[in-house]
């Protein structure tokens, strides 16, 4: 009986104590500099757990205030679904005003020079000029509605490109941010006697 409590307390203890520096070790992961840019940092000269954070964090500033970066700060906020949409309605609507006018009078003069003509064979040119002045305004309006909406389409796939192409410059201008500190860092940490990848 003494021996299995001693045995119990025993494996308490030790669960208990592995727990500790289970969370110990979470709680240093969590808070190195190195692994928060997604690098790693090993000691080359046997420096101990407190020096390495020390050194990391002291790079990590320096890296900071050298680069002009903050890996830390937010991204630029991408402008949300609905702005995307309201501008590309925007667009279309700017380049359906933008087309030409007067399709219907230009085919409806279309149209009675040739009803005209057609209508001077058959022998009544004023009512086949007035036939070809209607079917030419109705061709008109169509044609130009055709090319208003085919303006607002490419308006609007135009606006979609460019909003994409600036989504992904400033992808990666903050990419390219982020390199030039982890550099830095690096650059720092291997003063320091650390290999860093």
């Amino acid at each position: 009986m003494k021996y299995s409590l001693l045995f119990m307390m025993l494996v308490i203890t030790s669960a208990y104590s592995a727990g500790q520096n289970a969370s110990e070790g979470a709680s240093s992961d969590a808070s190195s500099p190195a692994k928060s840019i997604g690098m790693f940092a090993y000691p080359k000269n046997n420096q101990n757990a407190e020096t390495q954070r020390k050194d990391e964090s002291e790079c990590y500033g320096s890296a900071k205030q050298n680069s002009g970066v903050d890996p830390q700060a937010p991204p630029p906020a991408a402008p949300s679904s609905e702005q995307q949409q309201a501008a590309q309605k925007e667009a279309a609507q700017q380049a359906g005003k933008s087309v030409p006018k007067g399709g219907t009078v230009k085919g409806s003069a279309k149209g009675a020079a040739g009803g005209a003509a057609i209508g001077a064979i058959a022998g009544d040119a004023g009512k086949g000029a007035a036939i070809g002045a209607t079917a030419g305004a109705a061709a008109g309006r169509r044609a130009q509605k055709q090319a208003q909406k085919g303006a607002q389409q490419q308006a609007a796939q135009q606006t979609a490109q460019a909003q994409q192409q600036a989504q992904a410059q400033a992808t990666a201008q903050q990419q390219q941010q982020l390199d030039t500190f982890k550099r830095a860092f690096s650059a720092c940490m291997e003063a320091r006697g650390y290999s860093v990848k």
